[in-house]
């Protein structure tokens, strides 16, 4: 597995080592030994979760204001477009969102530090995608950054999904500004 920088230090794209032939494939999805090298880290991870959701659902910007998880993300079915923004107020990349298609043709992973919040949008007709989290989920500690909050200004690709605005959950439509963060 490789590490590759993104334009928020700590969130790093994964690149598995995958072998395949015209049988299938094999790929090491999760190794804690590797992890803890590429991220310089030393997370352990409590919770997996598993989402299907459809083409043009847009789930997030999703945050725990007390008990932040790290979330390490990646796709098995379909693609979507998977979003970090930094929200620690303390960070030199404070407001900064970075993004990308996470497929299972390209088997890439995204690594979101604790503090950051996520979301994504479906690109494909359905999609699966499957996060591991480095805490607990708090329900009375989540909370919701603003999908289109003009000071983030995160450039989802909705042109992608023949829509004029993403599937939002009631959650998410009531989604916080970045000035409103507690």
């Amino acid at each position: 597995m490789k590490a590759l920088p993104t334009s928020i230090p700590d969130v790093l794209i994964l690149e598995p080592r995958v072998f395949g032939d015209a049988r299938g494939f094999f790929m090491e999805s999760f190794n804690q030994r590797v992890f803890d090298e590429l991220t310089g880290t030393r997370h352990q991870f409590v919770q997996d979760n598993h989402s299907r959701s459809a083409r043009g659902v847009l789930r997030g910007l999703h945050f725990q204001t007390q008990q932040p998880q790290g979330k390490l993300v990646r796709v098995v079915r379909g693609s979507v477009f998977d979003v970090a923004v930094d929200i620690r107020k303390e960070s030199p990349t404070f407001g900064q969102w970075f993004g990308l298609e996470l497929s299972e043709e390209n088997q890439r992973m995204l690594w979101v530090p604790p503090g950051l919040a996520h979301g994504f949008l479906v690109l494909s007709e359905t999609a699966e995608f499957l996060y591991k989290t480095t805490d607990y989920y708090a329900p009375q500690h989540e909370a919701t950054l603003a999908w289109n909050d003009p000071d983030v200004a995160v450039a989802w690709p909705c042109h992608a999904i023949d829509m004029p605005q993403p599937l939002l959950s009631a959650k998410d439509q009531q989604g916080l500004a970045l000035h409103q963060l507690p």
